[in-house]
């Protein structure tokens, strides 16, 4: 059995006095996905923040093999990828530069063609030089997954990644991620309704009620 790499446990998230969600428990070996699921308000978003790092838990630890991850801990930044709700991507920007940016950001130095690559896993050679403000909602959300694919992580973390989508785009979406756990990568899918992940290690936890069980 795979070791575990990514381990949460005892998770609490209060938010004005209030649990958004107690003692949850998370652990992920390669190849592992876990898809939250539960209605608005249950802390979907929240626990993906927890699990980046970018929160801090009212109770809880996290680690990454082994080691206890800290706020904003760089060597733990370093092999997760997060994707919000929202796009985080500049509307005055192409959707190229908008990829070369973020990499950049990543510390990455991507040539013209693997920028091409990136984007054309998501269908959008069509519009690698356009600017972000002429697409569509579902365009502009591939912009943003397509950051997944220029810059490998070993941890994804993903809220709601198929917003806006339509099911063409879904299916490449999909096969990007069933490559990424097919090469031993990891992630973390908040979403409203459950991917068909094929050939994963997967499980799903339900938040609700201030609290969660496996599904």
């Amino acid at each position: 059995m795979a070791a575990t790499v990514l381990e949460a446990g005892n998770l609490t998230v209060r938010r004005m006095g209030r649990a958004i969600f107690r003692d949850v428990d998370v652990a992920l070996s390669p190849g592992g996905l876990l898809q939250v699921i539960g209605p608005n308000g249950a802390g979907k978003t929240s626990l993906l923040r927890v699990l980046s790092s970018l929160l801090q838990p009212a109770t809880g630890r996290l680690a990454w093999r082994g080691r206890t991850v800290r706020p904003g801990d760089p060597e733990y930044l370093a092999n997760l990828a997060y994707v919000g709700h929202t796009n985080g991507i500049d509307a005055d920007l192409s959707a190229a530069e908008n990829l070369s940016f973020a990499a950049r950001m990543a510390g990455l130095r991507p040539g013209a063609d693997a920028l091409r690559q990136a984007l054309g896993r998501l269908g959008l050679d069509a519009v690698a030089g356009k600017a972000v403000r002429t697409l569509s909602q579902g365009q502009r959300r591939r912009v943003s997954l397509a950051r997944l694919a220029l810059a490998p992580r070993e941890l994804w973390l993903l809220d709601e990644p198929l917003t806006s989508v339509d099911d063409a785009a879904a299916a490449r979406f999909l096969a990007l991620l069933d490559g990424h756990l097919a090469q031993g990568g990891m992630a973390v899918i908040a979403t409203h309704q459950l991917l068909p992940v094929t050939g994963a290690d997967g499980s799903v936890l339900e938040l609700g009620a201030c609290g969660a069980r496996a599904a």
